[in-house]
């Protein structure tokens, strides 16, 4: 079954003119020495030894604050010009935007990403699970609960592209998609452990995956390389992300989805 928004696919197809940003959830992890990096890197080379093998990143760091102007400049000068940042978006925040002070989060969530130039790929507004489609926290309602996030969808600043993760089931309906494609933000595919592979639903500018189990096998690895590969021949941009681990297998595994997909990491 073809994914929702992919585009059809042609066996003539082989190019693939999409760009493939490939990475994991964080980089900053001495355990992964020396599975992942060099045996002796020091944390302050750990970005630098990242970019030279990965393209892309999502910042665990801003989940918990907002990035300072400083902090930015470091990860921009610790990684070459075509290494793309994923902010994720200060956690408090993002809930308050949505329950009900969305200009004003937002304003504050985006106000030092400008300083990232072109190198910010997205940002990453995760929606936890316990606020529900219909929840008290969204007002008790479903017409509620679509209001809030097209509130949120409307305030965001267009310059920059924003990725929506809705960690319940309840918001992944066609009145979601709706409000999304309209304001031209991406619903996050996130494959979870213990649960049936997600389906891609394309709602914005590019395709957005958070790949959260413990590790993929070959088969596994597989399906989801034959599931990008459509929407990169179709020229759309791909960001992919394997979940952190203790010991560096989720770089090794993002390294395997860019060679399976036949280019180099930094591509």
């Amino acid at each position: 079954m073809r994914e929702r928004g992919a585009p059809d696919r042609h066996p003539s197809e082989r190019r693939l003119s999409g760009r493939l940003f490939v990475g994991t959830s964080g980089f900053s992890y001495p355990d992964w020495a020396p599975r992942f990096y060099p045996p002796g890197t020091r944390s302050g080379r750990f970005l630098a030894a990242y970019a030279e093998r990965l393209p892309a990143v999502e910042l665990n760091a801003t989940f918990r604050r907002r990035p300072t102007a400083s902090a930015i400049a470091g990860w921009l000068a610790a990684t070459p010009p075509d290494f793309r940042f994923v902010v994720k978006a200060q956690r408090g925040s993002a809930v308050r935007a949505l329950l009900g002070s969305a200009e004003e989060s937002i304003a504050w969530l985006t106000e030092p990403l400008p300083a990232f130039g072109e190198r910010l790929g997205a940002v990453l507004l995760r929606v936890p699970g316990e606020i529900t489609r219909g929840g008290a926290a969204t007002g008790g309602s479903l017409e509620s609960s679509d209001r809030a996030l097209a509130a949120v969808v409307a305030a965001w600043p267009r310059p920059i592209p924003l990725v929506v993760e809705l960690q319940d089931p309840s918001w992944h309906v066609d009145e979601t998609i709706a409000t999304l494609r309209r304001g031209g933000a991406v619903l996050c595919t996130t494959d979870l452990p213990d649960a049936d592979e997600p389906t891609i639903r394309r709602t914005g500018p590019f395709v957005y995956l958070r790949l959260r189990r413990d590790d993929y096998d070959d088969a596994r690895l597989e399906r989801w390389v034959d599931r990008v590969r459509p929407f990169l021949e179709a020229g759309d941009d791909v960001y992919a992300f394997f979940r952190h681990d203790p010991v560096g297998r989720a770089g090794e595994l993002a390294l395997a989805f860019s060679e399976r997909l036949g280019r180099a990491a930094r591509s």
